[in-house]
């Protein structure tokens, strides 16, 4: 399981770099996204734009995530594919999340800063 990490303006983005967020690497994706709760940024935005599959452990982990990061910290999801878009339609997670159709202009960062 591969993220990466950037600013754009005061957000943190967390970028998935997998095609497939599901029970094979749902746990890993949440400890990984746990690390990096260390890093500044309110929001955190959640790039989906590599993730073509969404299953219910993914997207368990991502509210799973949003949990964690509590509410004075709020995720959003940004550049839902076709497939992934209409999960969160179906489960109604389209009314918890903000949803971008695009990922904001990103600068790079390391889980170190």
């Amino acid at each position: 399981m591969q993220v990466s990490f950037g600013r754009a303006g005061e957000a943190l983005v967390v970028s998935v770099q997998e095609t497939r967020l599901d029970a094979a690497v749902a746990l890993t994706f949440k400890d990984m996204i746990r690390d990096a709760m260390e890093l500044s940024g309110t929001p955190v935005i959640l790039d989906l734009s590599r993730v073509e599959f969404l299953d219910s452990s993914g997207l368990g982990a991502i509210v799973g995530v949003m949990k964690l990061l509590g509410p004075d910290r709020p995720l959003e999801v940004a550049a839902l594919s076709g497939s992934v878009r209409k999960l969160f339609r179906l489960t109604r997670m389209d009314t918890v999340f903000r949803i971008h159709d695009h990922v904001p202009q990103t600068e790079a960062i390391s889980a170190a800063e």
